[in-house]
């Protein structure tokens, strides 16, 4: 008898939870801009026009390695441009924000100012 019991209310519940309408997934945060060092990268581009690779090692206080790895990712994705050249025999690498990755930008502090709301509004 009891196994009847739990038949039914399981066949109940899983007709209310047809019945119901699904909720929205959160919306994910953008693994990408997430990641401490290249959220810094595209927030020290989104207020200025370019920053040299030096200008930006020094800005993050990082390892060549480490910045050109970030650098990278956010290139490969095209939230950033990256320019090469040299001034005299001097290679300069010269890094902009792209449309795209001030809109991921824009997108992710949307997000977050909404997950700043939702835990204040507790």
């Amino acid at each position: 008898m009891a196994k009847s019991n739990t038949a039914r209310l399981t066949r109940a519940e899983s007709e209310r939870a047809v019945k119901t309408k699904p909720q929205p997934a959160p919306a994910e945060l953008d693994r990408l801009i997430h990641e401490r060092v290249r959220l810094a990268i595209v927030s020290a581009l989104a207020v200025r026009d370019s920053l040299t690779f030096n200008e930006l090692k020094a800005l993050l206080n990082t390892s060549d390695g480490n910045l050109s790895v970030h650098a990278r990712k956010l290139e490969d994705a095209d939230y950033v441009t990256c320019l090469k050249s040299f001034a005299g025999r001097v290679p300069k690498t010269e890094y902009r924000l792209t449309a795209l990755g001030r809109r991921a930008l824009e997108r992710y502090l949307d997000h977050m100012e909404a997950l700043i709301r939702a835990t204040r509004a507790r």
